[in-house]
Parts: structure tokens; C-alpha cells; sequence
């Protein structure tokens, strides 16, 4: 049991540092990568769905962490502050849906086999639902599109799904990429380990 606890303090602290290390730009740069806050949350509820009391701490840190370099980029690095509308505490439930996406998987499939077909699907549900859901409540509630028609909002946001769900997916495929191959290495000593006894 303890070397389970170990690892999920070591995957929560991942995620943080996810977080922390990309929140700052959301399409990316040459100096920079783009924001994986969207895989972060996915990956939060399918890597620590078996330890539910932590994952909805982990969940709640992650939201926080989250506002507190959305307020620091904008208060202190003089990021523009247009998307800080009533619509930005819709995140709550954008994150929300993500994390519960990928605590579902978790409880009902494995990382092996037609499961990563799963979790790849399931992947590009989540972050299209979260993304629709998040620019919606902006065209709805930022009070920066009074006089656009939806469909007009619609056409513009449309060039950003594309981005915003393909780097889900790939923060997403490096990290089961990342835990498979830690799971291969960890077999192969075992089973090394086993042949030398």
C-alpha cells in the first residue's frame, strides 16, 4: 500500500508542476510549451481515481494553483486580463468534467490493450466538452460579445478547438507513454530479478 501512496504523491506532484510550468501560455512558443491544463485534470481523475479522498484534494489544489497563475500573470506579469470575466468561474466546472472523465475510464477500463483506444476517445470527448463548454459560458457570460450572434462567435472560436484538443491528447499520450514505460522497466527487473533467485 505505501508504495501505492508514494506514487500518487509523486503523480500529484507532477501534475502541479504541469500546471506550474505551462500555465502561463495557452497556445505555446519557441521558449515555452503550451498550457496542458486540460490533460492535467484529465490525467488527475484517471491517475488517482483509486484514491478518491486525494483526488478531489489534488483536484482542489489544481483549481487553485490554477486562479493563482491566472492572478499573477495578470496582476503581477501584466498579462492581458480579458478573459478575467463572471465567465472565468465556469473553469470550475470545465476542470470539473475533465477530471470526472478521466476518473470514469479509470474505474471501468485498463491502460492495455483496446483500453487505450478507450482512453484516447474518452480523451477527445472530455477536452471537446470542456472546450465547448468553456468558450460557450465566455460567449455567454464575459460581457465582451453583447453584439455578436452566436453563430458569428461560433465561426471565430472554431479555430482554436483544434489546438486546444490535440494538446490535451498529446500531454495525455506522453503520460501513459511516460507510466507504460515505467511499467515495462519495472517488470523487466522484476522479472530479472526473479530468474537470478
Amino acid at each position: 500500500m505505501k508504495l501505492f501512496q508514494d506514487r500518487m504523491w509523486v503523480i500529484a506532484a507532477g501534475l502541479i508542476l504541469a500546471i506550474a510550468a505551462t500555465r502561463f501560455n495557452h497556445f505555446g512558443s519557441a521558449v515555452s510549451l503550451p498550457d496542458a491544463s486540460y490533460a492535467v485534470f484529465f490525467l488527475c481523475g484517471l491517475y488517482l481515481a483509486r484514491f478518491a479522498r486525494a483526488s478531489m484534494v489534488v483536484f482542489v489544489v489544481l483549481l487553485l494553483e490554477a486562479g493563482f497563475v491566472d492572478f499573477y500573470a495578470t496582476s503581477v506579469q501584466g498579462i492581458s486580463d480579458w478573459c478575467m470575466t463572471p465567465a472565468y468561474w465556469f473553469l470550475i466546472p470545465t476542470y470539473g468534467s475533465l477530471w470526472f472523465a478521466g476518473r470514469w475510464f479509470a474505474l471501468r477500463h485498463t491502460l492495455e490493450g483496446k483500453g487505450l483506444i478507450g482512453l484516447a476517445l474518452t480523451a477527445g470527448v472530455a477536452a471537446s466538452f470542456a472546450f465547448l463548454l468553456s468558450s460557450g459560458s465566455f460567449y455567454l457570460f464575459s460581457e465582451h460579445f453583447n453584439d455578436m450572434t452566436a453563430m458569428e462567435y461560433a465561426s471565430r472560436v472554431t479555430q482554436y478547438y483544434g489546438s486546444y484538443v490535440s494538446v490535451a491528447l498529446l500531454y495525455v499520450a506522453c503520460a501513459v507513454a511516460i507510466h507504460m514505460t515505467f511499467n515495462f522497466i519495472r517488470n523487466k527487473s522484476a522479472h530479472s530479478a526473479s530468474d537470478v533467485a
